[in-house]
């Protein structure tokens, strides 16, 4: 299954906001629920991690991704990708394009993800609380990113 969410962020240049694509942002990133408590972030260069405990009642569950390229090229364009290889219960698979793109004075965050659950019906239920997660990402990067450049 597919989900992409576009941000647009005013006033910024693509350098900038991709310098801070770092610990501080992935912690204001994560919504309330599933809480969270972050264990590893390397950064966002092919070979870095990200281990993150998800607090689900009764049964919190590891998420690990390696990021696993990165191409940019300055002034334009940063691209990175991370893929799970340890995943919570719900997710058999994770793939998750991160984009950003100079579009005049703005940037453009694409969030693509491509995943695959255990099973194909509850993928129905996975999707619109993964949209949801990622939807609430939209105002932090506008807030947190804007303006820089």
């Amino acid at each position: 299954m597919k989900l992409e969410i576009r941000t647009r962020v005013a006033n910024a240049k693509v350098d900038a906001v991709f310098a801070h694509f770092n610990r501080e942002l992935f912690l204001q990133l994560s919504p309330p629920f599933p809480a969270s408590k972050l264990l590893r972030f390397d950064g966002c260069k092919t070979g870095d991690w990200v281990e993150v405990e998800l607090l689900l009642p009764l049964m919190p569950q590891r998420w690990l991704s390696e990021i696993t390229e990165e191409s940019h090229v300055a002034g334009e364009r940063h691209e990175f990708v991370d893929v799970g290889r340890k995943l919570p219960f719900f997710l058999a698979s994770w793939q998750h394009r991160h984009t950003l793109v100079q579009i005049g004075s703005e940037v453009e965050i694409i969030d693509a993800i491509t995943f695959t659950t255990p099973f194909p019906i509850p993928a129905i239920f996975v999707y619109p609380q993964l949209k949801r997660v990622f939807t609430y990402r939209q105002p932090v990067y506008q807030r947190v990113l804007a303006n820089l450049g």
